[in-house]
């Protein structure tokens, strides 16, 4: 008999974003600011939009994952292939939305905001995988609540 899938609860999933978004844009704004010679102000006002646009989707990827993960594989644990499958899954449909947002901001060509963009996917890239690896550290899943499980301790 299987035992339930544990998955993270909805206070978890918002803790998640939350704390994922505030961390990103405190980094990206001075940094993008200085790598693309945009105004501070530009450059924070495109991160504050692309947090909610990016908070949004990550709420939303996150959940269809973990239940894809679960359904498939019977558990949402990742390996270090499904983490890197995850993190590109995810900046891949950020990009379809985030590009749009930013050549309009800007007053640029899509081609430009694409590259923008691009920059900034490589560093979220890394970002992701690295947050997401310690954030799994610091908030582990709860043990499943199983008899079979709890008597192999």
């Amino acid at each position: 008999m299987k035992g339930k899938t544990v998955m993270r609860g909805t206070a978890d999933r918002i803790r998640h974003v939350v704390s994922f978004e505030i961390i990103a844009l405190s980094l990206i704004t001075p940094l993008g600011a200085w790598v693309f010679g945009v105004p501070m102000f530009d450059m924070g006002a495109i991160g504050a939009g692309a947090a909610l646009i990016a908070a949004s989707w990550n709420y939303v990827f996150n959940l269809g994952f973990d239940h894809a993960l679960a359904r498939l594989r019977g558990s949402v644990r990742k390996t270090l292939g499904l983490r890197v499958v995850h993190a590109l899954l995810f900046e891949a449909g950020l990009v379809l939305v985030l590009v749009p947002f930013v050549a309009w901001y800007l007053g640029v060509g899509l081609v430009e905001a694409f590259l923008m963009d691009l920059a900034l996917t490589v560093f979220f890239l890394v970002y992701a995988f690295a947050f997401n690896w310690a954030y799994d550290a610091l908030f582990p899943l709860p043990e499943a609540r199983h008899p079979a499980i709890a008597g192999q301790r």
